[in-house]
């Protein structure tokens, strides 16, 4: 599936930007990403016409972050889920304005449920040009803090954006589609973090 997303060209590009509740900002990252191969599987079922009949079941809908990037071994586009996703509601945030979705996640040939996800906001999908389109993904002051694994703080240190169904099953099942490792960010309530996640397709 590698072979299949680099001969259609895609591609993406993650700059992560730290706003303090004063208004400053701080670049943290401005680097490409990984597409992984969900991406060409995802589109192998719209191409085929053997997954959903319904163009909006593969548009890029939703994110997840996590905390033990990077998976052992590296990270290359095998990639099919995070390495330590957010396993709860709390832990995105109850006081946060993330829409959250818990459901079931396609990962290899396996379906994970009780997995949770943020939703991506149409308001926050911008068409760039004919073959690009960005997603602005905003984790506010009141999201993913206080973060805990094994009884010790917890770092954000990845994050992955999901195709939405396109089995085009009953209840959506996403799929990942585009990975990114970064520093540790120990995300506290004085500060938000907005994640410009470009795709070129």
């Amino acid at each position: 599936m590698k072979n299949f997303t680099e001969e259609l060209g895609i591609n993406g590009h993650l700059t992560i930007i730290k706003k303090m509740s004063t208004g400053e900002e701080e670049v943290l990252l401005d680097d490409s990403n990984i597409i992984v191969s969900g991406m060409g599987v995802g589109l192998s079922y719209l191409f085929a016409a053997s997954g959903s009949n319904s163009i909006l079941d593969y548009q890029i809908q939703k994110f997840q972050l996590g905390v033990s990037g990077p998976p052992e071994g590296g990270v290359t586009s095998a990639i099919n889920e995070l390495s330590g996703p957010l396993s709860s509601l709390d832990e995105y945030g109850t006081g946060s304005n993330l829409a959250i979705f818990e459901g079931t996640q396609i990962v290899g040939n396996s379906d994970i449920t009780g997995r949770f996800f943020a939703e991506i906001p149409a308001s926050k999908i911008t068409r760039i040009n004919d073959s690009s389109v960005r997603y602005t993904l905003v984790v506010d002051e009141e999201a993913a803090n206080g973060l805990e694994r094994d009884g010790n703080d917890a770092a954000i240190n990845e994050i992955g954006m999901f195709m939405k169904n396109p089995r085009g099953t009953v209840d959506d099942r996403p799929i990942l589609v585009c990975y990114r490792t970064f520093s540790d960010i120990v995300k506290t309530n004085d500060f938000s973090l907005i994640f410009r996640w470009t795709i070129n397709f």
